[in-house]
């Protein structure tokens, strides 16, 4: 069902924790799964991911696009950071089985509502806004199934 890679960032994850100085922090959630993911940045002056940590409360999955993402951000620009997809998550994790294809926009969306934070805090003209955390299909929520 899951791939060598979402087993090892499952049970391996890198980057858990909190960064009490964070710059910005993205926390969301499904109501639906009962999947939470927040993500605290911290952004050196130049707009470079010095340091990211993320805190899951969900399924497996969950925990393993949380930790692809933060490996996949960091030490990378802001704006290189907006790129970010959720199908690029799961294709660094080697797939996703489709019923949890839900948990990478997670952790996409999480990305953009720390970086939609750091934009409010700083004021800095970073190319995200709230319209950006909607997302654009939501139905994959209906397919939340936690019986891994």
């Amino acid at each position: 069902m899951y791939t060598e890679k979402v087993m090892d960032h499952f049970t391996n994850p890198r980057n858990v924790g909190e960064l009490p100085d964070a710059d910005a922090v993205g926390e969301v959630g499904n109501m639906k799964c009962g999947d939470i993911m927040k993500l605290y940045l911290k952004i050196s002056d130049d707009g470079v991911i010095e340091d990211v940590k993320f805190k899951t409360f969900g399924c497996g999955a969950a925990i393993a696009t949380s930790s692809m993402s933060t490996e996949l951000i960091k030490g990378k620009t802001v704006e290189e950071c907006l790129k970010l997809t959720n199908k690029a998550i799961a294709e660094a994790l080697d797939g996703l089985p489709p019923v949890k294809m839900h948990c990478s926009v997670l952790a996409e969306e999480a990305l953009k509502a720390a970086l939609l934070d750091y934009k409010n805090k700083t004021g800095k003209d970073i190319d995200i806004s709230e319209e950006d955390l909607k997302g654009d299909d939501h139905d994959h929520h209906e397919d939340c199934d936690h019986e891994d």
